[in-house]
């Protein structure tokens, strides 16, 4: 009896952690497909991006911004400290939980550029990646 008892555990276990796992993944997944669209702002007002932080992810993901138009992107961080570096726009910034974290950009030339969290935040960090995508 405890032989079988044992083996339902572990079933329940191993049962979650496979839920999990594909949990994880459908999540992800869903959010690579979200992208932004940033169409050139009326009136003089900047656009706005707002992305959601956590472990191991950025929502959107892929933004798509127009060459030398302005835009403001809004960090909140619903977990920890996590940061975010765009090299290829030569920009970077901590964003911090509990607080608004901006950054303003003007994207000078056409292309396809990659971030990611550079501050490590546990297995997967290295998966914490988006891009943004400069039109013309």
């Amino acid at each position: 009896m405890t032989n079988i008892k044992y083996l339902l555990r572990i079933m329940v276990v191993i049962s979650a952690v496979v839920l999990a796992f594909a949990w994880v993944h459908i999540a992800r997944l869903a959010a690579e497909t979200q992208t932004v669209q940033n169409p050139v702002a009326n009136q003089g007002h900047e656009q706005v991006i707002k992305i959601t932080v956590k472990r191991f992810d950025y929502t959107p993901n892929k933004i798509r911004l127009k060459k030398g138009v302005a835009v403001t992107l809004v960090f909140t961080s619903l977990d920890r400290t996590h940061g975010f570096n765009c090299p290829g726009l030569g920009v970077r910034t901590d964003i911090v939980p509990g607080k608004s974290n901006t950054l303003r950009i003007v994207p000078q030339k056409a292309g396809r550029y990659e971030f990611s969290c550079d501050v490590f935040c546990g297995d997967g960090h290295e998966d914490m990646s988006g891009e943004i995508i400069v039109e013309d």
